[in-house]
């Protein structure tokens, strides 16, 4: 579903995704979250209480924006659908990817160690439209 480009845009750097889900009320909620992509599916972790985490708990449509804040500009939406985990294993592997890609190598392993335990979760994002821009003011 991602494109090479849109794939690359997402991976070079290490951006942060602002995620909207949707409050018991209708209204929005946006939150920022470091995240990695597992081919096609955009993966994050969150603690169980947080608020994003209970409004995809109840209703797992979500959208992200990635964007690039420096000019030209680029940026990726992505509209899809959460799946939630608390499963350890696979929760303290991608807690140590997301770790290591925003915070360095050294580090992942220490950040796997925070996020890859109980109380957190593991969520999978499969997209259902993408959206991509590059170099807006070219």
């Amino acid at each position: 579903m991602f494109t090479d480009e849109c794939r690359q845009f997402l991976m070079e750097l290490p951006h942060t995704a602002k995620i909207a889900t949707v409050l018991a009320d209708g209204r929005p909620h946006v939150a920022p979250v470091w995240f990695v992509l597992d081919g096609d599916m955009l993966i994050f972790t969150t603690g169980h209480t947080t608020v994003k985490a209970l409004n995809m708990q109840r209703d797992p449509r979500v959208y992200l924006c990635v964007d690039d804040e420096t000019p030209p500009f680029s940026y990726a939406q992505i509209e899809g659908i959460a799946t939630i985990s608390a499963e350890l294993e696979p929760l303290h592997y991608w807690a140590k990817q997301i770790g290591g890609r925003y915070m360095g190598e050294e580090r992942a392993e220490e950040y796997g160690k925070r996020n890859g335990v109980p109380g957190e979760l593991l969520v999978r994002v499969t997209p259902t439209k993408i959206y991509y821009e590059k170099d807006i003011t070219d």
